[in-house]
């Protein structure tokens, strides 16, 4: 088993990776609380056929009371109006504040379960286990969770630590190839931002298949290397937002399709590239980023191209959350590994 220590304090907990564990989840889930209490599993509709039986033998066999429910799949489900069917789920489950909630998905049900847990009976507790590689490799880790509105993505949440994200990487096998695909744009990026030797090992590998050997390294390196960030930003104020790299369009991207036609990692793809060919232009970024980032995540089924009109899409980047004091910071790229925050206004999309 490989394991990482989130450190932050009395917040501080493990972030655990092993093929198979998701048998063994109650084994993690039991130790973290007192003996016999009621666990809620929520999942999602493409998810529950696959693994929440495994899930929910598991922890009942580790001596919790178990109760479970599944929401429709997909992004428009990470809406606000959604929170009050959960909120219903564990009303009805009888949950108390010493009971705990299980995400066991992606990054829709993660992050719209733990804002649940963070605001139901003004906190619960709650362990993240990721079943797509976008949200094993970024958002079940750092404690981030949030729900969209009409005027943008994740702008109500909170920021409440799991005790425990628990990743299995066997369940990636059974993601198609769209979804792996989407999970990639969030690994590439940590490659930009912050190691240049993994963009080169995601390069030379040039497939999922090839890819596949070496993935549980590459899952534990990309959670590495947002641990250390989240350690020293936990409440993203600074450092933290090295992580949006290729987000503030990809952002205003799915927000302009109405969460509907394209992806979150789909849109990401989209924004790295878009995001260095203005910097290039202006001598922010080094020449070729934008090339080598769009031929990598082409290898991986990312086609960094999309026909929204561009102007309409900018339009939607004032409401970004990297909004502060008037000015929109965004990251850029030094070079390949090498990301930095810089500070914009509006006339920076021009």
């Amino acid at each position: 088993m490989k394991t990482l220590r989130v450190g932050l304090g009395e917040r501080s907990y493990d972030i655990v990776c092993e093929r198979g564990i998701l048998s063994r989840v109650g084994e993690v889930v039991a130790p973290l609380g007192r003996a016999g209490r009621k666990a809620f599993v929520l999942t999602d509709s493409n998810v529950a056929p696959l693994w929440l039986g495994k899930a929910v033998a598991s922890l009942k066999a580790a001596g919790l009371d178990v109760s479970s429910g599944a929401l429709p799949a997909g992004e428009p489900t990470k809406r606000f109006d959604s929170l009050m069917t959960v909120y219903s789920m564990f009303a009805q489950s009888g949950l108390t504040r010493s009971d705990v909630v299980i995400t066991l998905g992606g990054g829709v049900i993660g992050d719209l379960g733990g804002f649940a847990a963070a605001t139901y009976l003004r906190g619960l507790d709650f362990v993240q286990v990721p079943t797509t590689l976008l949200a094993q490799v970024d958002s079940a880790v750092g404690g981030k969770v949030a729900v969209d509105l009409p005027w943008g993505k994740n702008l109500a949440g909170a920021f409440w630590q799991p005790k425990a994200v628990v990743v299995d990487p066997e369940v990636l096998d059974t993601l198609s190839d769209e979804y792996f695909s989407d999970g990639m744009a969030e690994v590439i990026k940590y490659g930009c931002i912050r190691d240049k030797g993994l963009f080169e090992r995601l390069d030379e590998a040039g497939s999922r298949e090839k890819l596949r050997a070496h993935i549980d390294d590459v899952v534990m390196r990309c959670c590495d290397i947002k641990r250390v960030v989240v350690e020293r930003d936990e409440r993203d104020t600074g450092e933290r937002m090295l992580l949006n790299f290729g987000h503030t369009y990809g952002h205003a991207l799915e927000k302009f399709y109405d969460y509907k036609k394209i992806s979150h990692g789909a849109a990401v793809a989209v924004g790295m590239r878009t995001i260095c060919e203005i910097a290039e232009r202006k001598g922010l970024t080094a020449a070729g980023c934008a090339e080598k980032i769009t031929s990598l995540c082409n290898k991986f089924g990312l086609s960094c191209k999309d026909d929204a009109p561009y102007r309409e899409v900018i339009g939607a980047i004032k409401g970004d959350k990297k909004n502060l004091n008037g000015a929109l910071n965004v990251v850029l790229l030094h070079d390949i590994g090498d990301g930095y925050i810089y500070p914009t206004d509006g006339g920076f999309w021009l």
